[in-house]
């Protein structure tokens, strides 16, 4: 069994792939946490879901939580007594894909390049729906060719709530009208409505830059939010980081081996 571990702002999400990703756990980001909550959360998952420590092999993670690093890897070195691999610019030269920035651009975005290339080898864009509302554009030949980032859905309705002194946090519901009838449904109809249209309008710049009807692809864990959107995306598959921080670790570990 192999874990792939994506330390995110919002959230710490742990996947158990064995042949598929079978289950995930996801863990809030709280940097102020100690390593042992961290570990206990893992322990606890493992123990409910009649999980083996000893089946998992190999561990790899990505994070763009620099403070929540260390805490993480260790919980995860002390419960599985594995050295994990770190998504790091220095291992990247293991990868057949060219790095855009390699020390600027965030490992889940990286992750997210590397399992579209080697999931579909076409020119793809990919639209990350998470604490940041991403767009990767990854090149058939391996090359990262750009993003684009904006604030994610919540991050955009948690803007609200705190700078306005009359409105709040909403469920992320695609509304029946864009004519809100009230505070929530208002803020539904601007947010994902509005956000369906960004959505939209940079693909197709993108598209229109690149001059051709390159496929979107979607993914995180708001992806299936804007369900407006489900037809506009060749596929919506909320585990393509997972998969390319999987792919990351056997990578670098089959170098490793080879070296050796």
């Amino acid at each position: 069994m192999i874990l792939g571990v994506d330390i995110g702002n919002s959230d710490v999400t742990i996947g158990f792939w064995d042949g598929t990703w079978s289950h995930k756990l996801r863990i809030p980001s709280h940097p102020s946490k100690p390593e042992l909550f961290y570990g206990i959360q893992m322990r606890d998952f493992v123990n409910h879901n009649s999980l083996s420590i000893t089946a998992v092999k190999s561990i790899t993670v990505s994070s763009v939580v620099p403070d929540l690093t260390p805490i993480v890897k260790n919980a995860l070195q002390a419960l599985f007594s594995i050295e994990p691999v770190m998504m790091s610019p220095g291992l990247y030269k293991n990868l057949p894909l060219e790095i855009l920035n390699p020390y600027e651009i965030g490992s889940d975005l990286v992750a997210n390049a590397i399992a579209t290339y080697y999931k579909y080898r076409e020119t793809c864009i990919v639209v990350d729906f998470g604490t940041a509302l991403t767009f990767t554009t990854v090149s058939g030949e391996g090359k990262i060719l750009g993003v684009s980032i904006v604030p994610g859905l919540r991050t955009a309705i948690k803007s609200l709530s705190q700078n306005t002194a009359k409105l709040f946090d909403v469920e992320l519901v695609m509304p029946k009208s864009a004519l809100g009838q009230n505070t929530i449904t208002a803020i539904q109809s601007g947010i994902i409505i509005g956000y369906e249209g960004l959505v939209r309008n940079v693909v197709d710049s993108i598209r229109k830059e690149l001059r051709h009807p390159h496929p979107a692809i979607a993914t995180g864990g708001l992806s299936f939010v804007i369900t407006s959107l489900k037809d506009y995306f060749k596929i919506v598959d909320p585990n393509i980081t997972l998969d390319g921080i999987r792919i990351f670790g056997e990578v670098v570990n089959q170098s490793r081996n080879s070296i050796n």
